[in-house]
């Protein structure tokens, strides 16, 4: 299966999987597509031990790192001073009523010494590509915004394809403007950050917009069919993640993988109760009680993760008590698309599954066209 997307990074099939798990990226880059690492809110020094890890585990194979770089941050400094008590009040009272346990000492001051990475991520882009550098990674894709010109300029001086995602055309051409290869054309059924406008709108809109750059159609796309249908929109591959948050490498909650398995494509929602920003995850009881209009709206990014860091460690640590507090409010971000995930199956046997749908989806497209 040949597109401008396998040419450019090299792959036998146009199956972008993006995962934070680098077991996944290692799986279906073997398997023939292309992983990418997803590396939101880790610093250089740990990011330089996934990719070594993966170095040694994609045989040669070359794979792409995916960063959190936004256009636009709340521009009112990082530290904890900076968020208001209300807020801390209500995220205090809001555990105290799910009886969710507290950390261990240790472990709680280590997340509290982590709660800024996210606005770390923004302003240590430059340290993070000279990571990425030191290793053979193929592709880098910046999210939430375009990606600064001088990573740009960087990672083409060393033959690495860049890439940008986008909810809207406007951004896509921002993308293209800032220098890009691609543009990952994210629709409102994509899990975590996604804009308002639905795939099957804004793939061709993009495509048309592009003039020539390649595209890759994101969101509610986990099945053959999909993948042809994004293709016939002009898309040159398609970008997927929610699929392989129940693969057998994924290192999701297993509370949050039974939920997802158990899931409609209705039980998702776009909250900015996770990150800041507007993120579609699995409906739960933290989400609901964002969306209370009798509590606080949720902080922009990057305060709100300072803000929750360690709410969520907590409750994913509580999570594992069947009927607690904890496993009802935890969750995590998901595609609508999280109907159709009803298995937990190997990330290869995920892609070959894809490919062979695919297959005969042009096939009886192809009988329809010559009946």
């Amino acid at each position: 299966m040949r597109t401008a997307i396998t040419d450019m990074i090299g792959c036998e099939y146009p199956i972008v999987a993006f995962s934070h798990c680098r077991d996944v990226v290692a799986a279906v880059t073997h398997a023939g597509g292309f992983g990418v690492l997803g590396v939101a809110g880790r610093l250089p020094e740990e990011l330089d031990v996934e990719l070594r890890w993966l170095d040694e585990h994609t045989g040669g194979r070359g794979y792409g790192v995916d960063a959190l770089i936004p256009r636009k941050v709340e521009q009112v400094g990082a530290s904890g001073g900076h968020v208001p008590e209300e807020h801390r009040r209500f995220v205090a009272d809001l555990l105290a009523r799910y009886d969710v346990p507290e950390l261990p000492a240790d472990e709680a001051e280590r997340v509290r010494a982590s709660a800024g990475r996210a606005d770390a991520m923004v302003a240590r882009a430059s340290e993070l590509w000279d990571v990425i550098s030191e290793h053979p990674v193929t592709m880098f894709v910046s999210a939430l915004g375009p990606p600064p010109a001088d990573l740009v300029e960087k990672a083409h001086a060393k033959g690495v394809v860049v890439g940008g995602l986008a909810g809207a055309v406007q951004h896509a051409e921002r993308q293209k403007a800032a220098g890009v290869d691609l543009v990952v054309a994210q629709g409102s059924e994509a899990g975590g950050h996604c804009g308002e406008i639905a795939t099957m709108v804004l793939v061709p809109d993009v495509v048309d917009a592009m003039d020539g750059t390649p595209v890759l159609a994101a969101g509610g796309i986990a099945t053959g069919r999909q993948m042809a249908a994004a293709l016939s929109l002009g898309a040159a591959g398609v970008w997927t993640g929610s699929v392989w948050l129940t693969t057998q490498e994924a290192e999701t909650h297993p509370v949050v993988k039974e939920k997802m398995l158990a899931a409609s494509a209705s039980d998702t929602v776009r909250s900015r109760s996770s990150t800041g920003k507007h993120a579609r995850q699995l409906v739960s009881a933290w989400t609901r009680e964002w969306e209370d209009p009798a509590n606080p709206d949720p902080l922009g990014m990057p305060h709100h993760s300072e803000l929750i860091a360690e709410a969520k460690a907590r409750i994913g640590r509580g999570a594992h008590v069947r009927g607690s507090g904890s496993e009802q409010l935890v969750n995590y971000f998901v595609g609508q698309v999280v109907g159709r995930m009803r298995s937990v199956r190997p990330a290869r046997r995920v892609l070959e599954e894809i490919v062979a749908e695919y297959a005969d989806t042009v096939a009886r497209i192809e009988r329809i066209n010559a009946g």
